[in-house]
């Protein structure tokens, strides 16, 4: 890398939230690095339960980790430097350059803010120091206007780098042409001087049917449409947030297995299920009600940035007792992360750490209890299956990559410890995680993307498969992340005008 210059910039906005931000700025960081730029993904703000670890142990928004994924660099910190999880009580964790500075309402949070801003443009200038090219995402819309007096993350941003925007309306749900008016209506004459081309965002149909459409745009905006990106389903790029999390997956009619995960209200990193909604044969449901049960084959409870609340949740929602029947007529069940602290016996939260509750009674599925501490560990983790037995029968001694991000210390005198880690952020470690029952069908973990290694992920769905009596389809190829954003760039490339691109970039 090279600080001789400071690196150009481009950012992408929206008209509202989920109209296709993040994934326009994925295949950005895309193109730039096949063309040969080096380049990252900058998010000045990202409010998400969706976190990940870096190498040195930082958090930061899945998202910019993805973009970062396909500009083809590793993640840091200062591509999100500020990362809001919600809690309850409408308040959040603040984590501010990959360590939580407080849990705070929005009113204190807006009270932080002009510190904050300092460490947005900080980042930011590390960044352009770094790279050829940054590519900024907004969050939501620009025209909050009762927001814009404490806009970090928008046009804000924009002003302050001298970013081109690239304007990003949702077609599918309807409107597009007032979202994209209307903002710019919105805008303030220097923000509006910024934006250089408009993008109708998830177009399905005949692209001649908007050709009246764009003229009027341009004509109305006086800014060009810079490009119509088809709605697509065949390229598979994790979902920023739980608003693309879709009921069930694709192939239900070929289904052999159920798959159940349990739709919490604060559920946190839900792609970590992802590698299942691919598999042949598998069926995965997202479920948030009792009647919405059913009789799965494998009950998944995820993770969860409030998971007191979350599991009285489960309570009320009369989830828990079909977890618990379930268990007892021998589903098995898996809880990943907050999922693996309810499966316990006790959650202890002596400090209010986690909630405003010292001490929870778990489901008792596993003989341990939990213990909320201030300090978060967050780690990017390599171990492998130390004890393979029951669901993890196919699966002993082979390597396991995956990630940690937790407020809990978990124990207890549990039959097995199914996992062994030995590197964690980066260092040596020999260090036991999760817990395994006797019958090998209660399986607790705090290892986030447990199932993108393909042999545990395999071996779960076999031993389920032949419990019931079924034969699971032949594994196919993965799903390749970096394939995936290839295919996400080459569509993106032939629907946007990159020539316009390059060229307010000042790349041409």
């Amino acid at each position: 890398m090279s600080s001789r210059r400071t690196a150009k910039v481009i950012m992408v906005q929206g008209t509202s939230s989920h109209a296709g931000k993040s994934v326009l700025a994925t295949a950005l960081c895309r193109i730039f690095a096949q063309d040969g730029l080096q380049v990252a993904p900058f998010k000045a703000q990202n409010m998400s339960l969706n976190s990940y670890a870096t190498p040195d142990g930082g958090e930061i928004g899945r998202s910019q980790a993805v973009q970062a994924s396909a500009a083809m660099t590793a993640p840091r910190v200062e591509m999100n430097p500020v990362l809001l999880k919600p809690e309850g009580d409408r308040r959040s964790q603040v984590v501010v350059m990959g360590k939580p500075m407080a849990v705070a309402s929005a009113r204190e949070y807006y009270e932080l803010k002009p510190m904050i801003w300092e460490t947005v443009t900080s980042a930011l200038a590390t960044l352009r120091a770094d790279y050829d090219v940054v590519v900024i995402e907004g969050a939501g819309s620009p025209a909050e206007v009762n927001l814009k007096e404490q806009d970090i993350v928008n046009m804000r941003v924009a002003l302050h780098a001298d970013a081109p925007v690239l304007l990003v309306g949702d077609i599918d749900r309807g409107g597009v042409f007032a979202q994209l008016v209307g903002t710019m209506v919105l805008l303030e004459p220097e923000e509006r001087a910024l934006v250089k081309g408009h993008v109708i965002n998830k177009f399905r149909g005949d692209p001649s049917l908007l050709t009246s459409g764009l003229g009027f745009l341009k004509e109305r905006t006086g800014v060009p449409v810079a490009g119509v990106i088809p709605h697509f389903s065949d390229i598979h790029i994790p979902e920023e947030d739980s608003l693309g999390l879709t009921a069930e997956s694709d192939n239900v009619d070929e289904a052999v297995v159920d798959v159940a995960v349990m739709r919490l209200p604060h559920i946190a990193n839900f792609d970590d299920f992802d590698p299942l909604r691919h598999e042949q044969g598998v069926r995965v449901r997202y479920v948030g009600r009792a009647e919405e049960f059913g009789a799965p084959d494998l009950v998944i409870i995820p993770g969860s940035k409030t998971t007191i609340a979350d599991l009285e949740w489960l309570r009320v929602q009369g989830l828990e007792e079909r977890i618990l029947v379930a268990r007892g007529g021998g589903t098995p069940v898996v809880g990943i992360c907050a999922g693996y602290q309810m499966l316990g016996e006790r959650l202890l939260d002596p400090d209010r750490v986690e909630s405003s509750r010292e001490e929870a009674q778990g489901l008792g599925l596993l003989p341990t209890s939990t213990t909320f501490l201030g300090e978060k560990s967050t780690h990017q983790v390599t171990g492998r299956v130390a004890e393979g037995g029951g669901l993890l029968s196919g699966c002993q001694g082979t390597e396991v990559t995956a990630y940690e991000i937790h407020m809990g210390v978990t124990s207890g005198d549990v039959p097995s410890r199914p996992f062994l880690l030995e590197t964690r952020s980066g260092g040596r470690v020999d260090m036991p995680d999760g817990a395994l029952d006797e019958e090998g069908l209660t399986l607790g973990t705090y290892l986030h993307g447990l199932f993108h290694n393909r042999a545990v992920r395999r071996s779960v769905l076999e031993h389920v498969a032949r419990r019931k009596g079924v034969i699971l389809p032949d594994a196919g190829e993965d799903v390749e992340p970096s394939a995936e954003y290839d295919k996400l760039a080459a569509l993106v490339r032939e629907n946007l005008d990159m020539e316009l691109v390059y060229r307010v970039t000042g790349l041409a």
